[in-house]
This record gives C-alpha cells, sequence and structure tokens, in this order.
C-alpha cells in the first residue's frame, strides 16, 4: 500500500469538465470540497472511521458517483456508515456540493480525482462495500483498456474489502456486464451468488434509480444489477 497523489491519472473516465460553472457552484468547490476532501496528502489511519467526525462502525466507497443521487440516499440512510464518493467529474462534484448544503451530512467524505488513487491509500481490508454503478462503458475494442473493470482493479478491490464485503455493479451494457461476469468468474477473490435472473435484474434494496438509468430504459436497454461478494482468505493474482 502507498500514496500516489501526484502520480498520473489512469483515464478510466471520459470528460473532466462540462458546461461553465456558476459562481455559486465554483465556490462550493472551492470551499466545501476542502472541507471534507478525502485526506490523501497524509498516510491513511489505521481505522478509517477516525476520518469522520461522527461514529461510524463500516466504511463503504462509491467510484464515479454521478451527481450524488444515489450516495446521498445512502448515506442518509445509514448514518451509522461512513461513505467515501469518488467522482473526477467536476460539474457532478459541484451537485453533489449543492445537495449537502441543503441537506449535511456528517458520514460522507469525498474526493474529486482518479479512484485508483483512493484505492491504492486505502489500508488492507478496510472497505464494507464497493459500488460502481453505471461506468463508461468504452464500447469500443481499442478503449477497452479503459474500461474500470479489469485485472489490476479487481485486485486492488479484493486488497481493500473486508472479507465478505461486497462490491456491486450496475451497467445497461450488454457487453460490459459480461466483461465484468468473464473478470469476476476469473478472480480468485470474488464469488458471484446469483442463481436466478431475477438476482441481477432487480434493483438493489431501496434503489433510488439514476437519471441516466431512466434513460437506458427508455431507450429499450435493460439494466443488470450485480453483486460480488469478497471471498475469505482468498488473495488477488
Amino acid at each position: 500500500m502507498s500514496d500516489h497523489p501526484k502520480r498520473s491519472r489512469e483515464n478510466f473516465f471520459g470528460r473532466h469538465k462540462g458546461k461553465t460553472l456558476s459562481d455559486w457552484q465554483a465556490m462550493l468547490l472551492a470551499e466545501r470540497l476542502p472541507q471534507r476532501a478525502l485526506p490523501l496528502q497524509a498516510p491513511p489511519p489505521a481505522s478509517l472511521a477516525s476520518l469522520f467526525p461522527v461514529p461510524v462502525d463500516q466504511v463503504r466507497l462509491e467510484i464515479g458517483f454521478g451527481g450524488g443521487e444515489h450516495l446521498r440516499h445512502e448515506a442518509t440512510r445509514h448514518p451509522g456508515t461512513g461513505f467515501i464518493g469518488v467522482e473526477p467529474f467536476v460539474n457532478g462534484m459541484a451537485k453533489m456540493l449543492a445537495g449537502l448544503e441543503q441537506a449535511p451530512l456528517d458520514n460522507l467524505l469525498l474526493y474529486g480525482d482518479d479512484a485508483t488513487r483512493v484505492l491504492d491509500w486505502l489500508p488492507d481490508a478496510s472497505l464494507a462495500g464497493i459500488d460502481l454503478f453505471y461506468p463508461d462503458p468504452w464500447p469500443k475494442k481499442r478503449h477497452f483498456k479503459r474500461r474500470f473493470v479489469n485485472v489490476r482493479n479487481m485486485d486492488r478491490f479484493a486488497r481493500v474489502l473486508k472479507p465478505g464485503g461486497l462490491f456491486r455493479f450496475a451497467s445497461d451494457i450488454d457487453t460490459y456486464v459480461n466483461w465484468t461476469l468473464a473478470h469476476i468468474d476469473a478472480h480468485p477473490a470474488f464469488a458471484w451468488p446469483a442463481r436466478r435472473a431475477a438476482d441481477w435484474h432487480t434493483p438493489y434494496d431501496a434503489w433510488p434509480g439514476t437519471r441516466y438509468e431512466a434513460k437506458a430504459m427508455a431507450e429499450g436497454r435493460r439494466p443488470a444489477y450485480l453483486t460480488f461478494r469478497r471471498v475469505d482468505g482468498a488473495v488477488g493474482s
């Protein structure tokens, strides 16, 4: 485990910024984000719970939270769980911060850059769960190497997840779903306990949905909601 706050990005995401931010959004990024930013410039603590200003008994990570709808929903539902949200898209982070102005959450920390930096910084077996919902699919074959699900990142997930911890993946792109299942099948640290189609076509408990998901369904694409479990005692490749 090592800290890589200044190394180059691994570029699993697309655009870093969209339309021009308003003055208020720029203020939120300049003033509010540092107040709840994950401190990657310092060594990781022995217990991630110590990073939060409120007591938490476990910590979960969401990679690529978009506008933050699901992450804020989960952090509100589970006040005794600490959440870390990663989103490199500046406009998405601004939307998250705007939501937190309306309904602050003390059990939520944020990071606005490459999620692999967070994964490399985290202590071993420190997370109860990792969520990766609707990541950039990179559908062209020459771009497959930019998909977040790959051998190296599955090894990273295996290192930071506690035994029994969950990796949840949702996508409406069939080729990416199959790609993810193939990577899980090849990795000794993960198991897929699903037995019926309903196990992966039924949304997660209290799932709020997302705007992207609603658009995908309107266009005839059916999402898959996959849940994988970190196998006790297994190690990465």
